[in-house]
């Protein structure tokens, strides 16, 4: 394996001490203190795995509060025996919980679940945010009609953080969205900026469309005219153009602005890929004693690519376009994971997220009635043929973001 290949930047070169590993900002926080609902009820292993989640968000977070909505005998007792999530925590009951198979109308109907008491506490004001590992549907119905969408947002879009060979990268939308318009890929690509700013920390994130080729002629009418506004805008300077499927891995730009069924699907590919990869080594290092005795030899190597690429380091989903900070965990995750997904929350909260959206979207719309001649910018000329374009050397390196717009890792 290439050396040079798997050395992280900045971003990602190291964990932190309390193994965050993703949060290096560079803004200035709101004062605290600051409260997050959590649904302490929704996945695979809750509520264990929640509280001991919380004791870990909680050393990391000292300022921060948890409104803990679940089964109340239940969670005083877990409590119990976690000393910072008890002194963090209020808990409030919920008679009922929403199950990985409920579908989200009946879950509209479940007033006294535990996720839909977490959405009321962000809905009303009473929390700034909200995590649970419960049903993705549910949880996506439940927000957008009780928190809402943000004022000038038509959809809310579900972004998530992942692996790459330059460092972690945004992708949205993983699904909340299966087919888009214009609008939305335009919304997504602001929302998916400010996201990149806020928990990777970067200054000026390079923003990519996804696109079944890298030549301007290539894709739809959606997607070509997506990428004008955008070139026009006051992100311009940060658009790439368009991408494909490699330069996801490839870490071609910071964030990656595709439709749902897209997001979804290149989702679900890389992990698939990346379960397949670890059975071949698996497979490679067991077959025989020489195996056992390379894998020996290597055995440092393989233990920090395992941590570079834990899934728990990129845990919560964010359902970004709402009027109020909502984190997906992964419903199988664990304490670790949940906590990562805490973080994320955290960051959101901290740093005014959904101000910074509200403050891009309205330069977008200053940008959509005057964009070619406030920003000057040139499109891209078009190739004669896509052969010509595809005679690129093929080690010409894609532009991107310079390596000062990645903050060091503590």
């Amino acid at each position: 394996m290439d050396a040079k290949l798997w050395q992280p930047e900045s971003r990602c070169a190291a964990l932190s001490e309390s193994e965050s590993g993703l949060r290096r900002l560079s803004v200035t926080p709101v004062p605290g203190p600051y409260t997050l609902a959590v649904d302490a009820m929704g996945g695979d292993n809750a509520p264990d795995m929640v509280i001991a989640g919380l004791e870990i968000a909680a050393e990391r977070h000292p300022s921060a509060r948890f409104l803990l909505i679940g089964n109340e005998p239940v969670l005083t007792a877990l409590l119990g025996r976690h000393k910072r999530a008890r002194a963090a925590c209020t808990v409030r009951h919920a008679a009922a919980v929403i199950s990985s198979e409920m579908k989200p109308t009946a879950a509209l109907r479940s007033r006294q679940s535990s996720m839909r008491l977490a959405v009321d506490a962000v809905s009303s004001g009473e929390a700034s945010g909200l995590v649970s590992a419960g049903n993705t549907g549910a949880l996506l119905a439940l927000s957008k009609i009780f928190i809402k969408s943000l004022p000038g947002i038509d959809r809310p879009a579900m972004a998530a953080i992942g692996p790459s060979a330059r460092g972690d990268v945004v992708m949205l939308d993983l699904g909340a969205n299966v087919q888009c318009d214009v609008r939305n890929l335009v919304e997504f690509a602001v929302m998916g900026d400010v996201f990149a700013r806020t928990v990777l920390g970067l200054t000026a994130p390079t923003i990519g469309l996804l696109n079944v080729g890298s030549e301007e002629l290539k894709g739809g009418d959606t997607l070509r005219e997506a990428a004008e506004i955008l070139r026009n805008s006051h992100i311009g300077p940060q658009f790439y153009g368009f991408i494909e499927g490699h330069d996801i891995a490839a870490g071609t730009t910071d964030v990656i602005v595709t439709d749902g069924f897209t997001g979804n699907v290149a989702l679900k590919t890389g992990e698939g890929a990346l379960k397949l990869i670890g059975q071949f080594l698996k497979q490679v290092f067991n077959s025989s004693i020489f195996g056992k005795i390379a894998y020996l030899l290597v055995r440092p190597g393989m233990d920090r690519l395992r941590e570079w690429l834990d899934p728990r380091r990129y845990n919560g989903a964010v359902m970004v376009g709402l009027n109020g900070v909502v984190v997906k965990s992964h419903g199988g995750t664990d304490a670790k994971g949940f906590a990562h997904a805490v973080d994320v929350a955290m960051d959101m909260v901290v740093h005014r997220f959904n101000d910074r959206i509200r403050e891009d979207l309205g330069r977008l719309s200053l940008d959509k009635r005057g964009a070619a001649g406030k920003n000057g910018r040139d499109p891209k000329p078009a190739p004669a043929n896509d052969a010509a374009s595809d005679s690129a050397p093929a080690d010409e390196t894609p532009r991107r973001a310079t390596d000062d717009t990645h903050l060091a890792t503590a």
